[in-house]
């Protein structure tokens, strides 16, 4: 089979790999669509590696044993090789296990659980069947294009009463803005790139600020009438928009972290404890969640034609990573077999 491969700094291609074998629990999957997620940060730096890919949509073509799948279903393939078997596993939430991607999760065959592929070795429970009305493309949407910023809109309640700000808008924040709306709130999105805010717009952001504004917050403020948001999300993985957020939530309001801040020096605990805010920290959704999740999908269609702008074949990774670098971009999408 065929999977990407990175040679270096701003070189990719790929590279000829063993057709991996369906055996135990794990099947084979022909991967259809593969929505690309921060895998082109490495494009950027020197490094080689073969293993590049958390999402995709496709068809079981192969399995070893009895399974939850059969050979022709279409499914989705969902993030992490979790255990299966620990509390959080067996509660849906298998996005928290803390044996995740240990060795025993994890097939034998070498090269095989990276999803810019044509083919993947998957358990067979992370695989979720895809409605027929459902297209490989719209179906992938419901791993991290939707499903992060979908599990974060569940944690918080929101609801058509709600004023959503959401901070960041790559592709997991656009994904937000689509979840949000859809449940009737307002968003006041934060961007500085002109792509990305004007996408924001397209896709139902009643308004859209910059953080490079010195009164970025009073914008924020002003946009509620003094009150503050009532929920707010956070994708761009900038401190700054944590601090953010915390300043323009209003007494009693939610948080959702979702970027992948690694420190952060919060300057405002005041505001957090006397305003009573509640903090959510979340990742994917709960597998219990997941006809929720295509029920979203089946309405949303035109939406996810706009929320994807750009398909590519497999083979023009290297103008993939190179589109994806300039932000010039909604969610892109991976074709193996062309």
């Amino acid at each position: 089979m065929k999977v990407v491969a990175k040679f270096g700094l701003e070189s990719a291609g790929l590279i000829d790999k063993p057709d991996p074998v369906a055996k135990g629990k794990f099947a084979v999957v022909k991967i259809h669509s593969a929505p690309m997620c921060t895998e082109y940060k490495s494009f950027k730096n020197e490094g080689e590696s073969d293993h590049f890919g958390h999402e995709a949509a496709g068809e079981v073509v192969e399995v070893a044993q009895e399974s939850t799948v059969k050979v022709g279903d279409r499914v989705v393939v969902m993030p992490h090789y979790p255990c299966g078997k620990c509390y959080l596993c067996l509660a849906g939430e298998y996005a928290h296990c803390q044996n995740d991607h240990k060795p025993p999760n994890i097939p034998e065959q070498t090269g095989v659980t990276a999803t810019y592929a044509q083919y993947i070795l998957k358990q067979d429970w992370q695989l979720v069947p895809i409605p027929e009305a459902l297209s490989y493309h719209h179906a992938g949407m419901a791993c991290c294009g939707l499903g992060s910023t979908f599990n974060a809109m569940r944690l918080m309640n929101v609801t058509a009463l709600d004023t959503v700000l959401i901070t960041g808008m790559g592709p997991i924040g656009l994904g937000g803005v689509i979840n949000a709306v859809y449940r009737g709130a307002r968003v006041i999105a934060v961007e500085s790139h002109p792509y990305r805010a004007a996408l924001a717009k397209k896709l139902g952001a009643a308004e859209v600020v910059n953080p490079k504004d010195e009164d970025v917050l009073n914008q924020i403020l002003d946009l509620t009438d003094g009150r503050g948001t009532d929920k707010g999300v956070e994708c761009s993985a900038a401190p700054a928009a944590v601090q953010l957020l915390i300043n323009a939530s209003r007494p009693k309001g939610h948080i959702s972290l979702i970027g992948g801040i690694r420190e952060v020096a919060i300057k405002s605990w005041g505001i957090l404890i006397n305003h009573g805010l509640t903090v959510h920290g979340t990742r994917h959704y709960n597998l219990i969640d997941t006809p929720a999740m295509m029920r979203m999908i089946r309405e949303i269609k035109a939406e996810l034609d706009t929320f994807i702008t750009h398909t590519f074949p497999m083979h023009q990774i290297q103008e993939a990573w190179t589109l994806q670098c300039t932000h010039n971009c909604g969610k892109v999408v991976l074709e193996p077999w062309k």
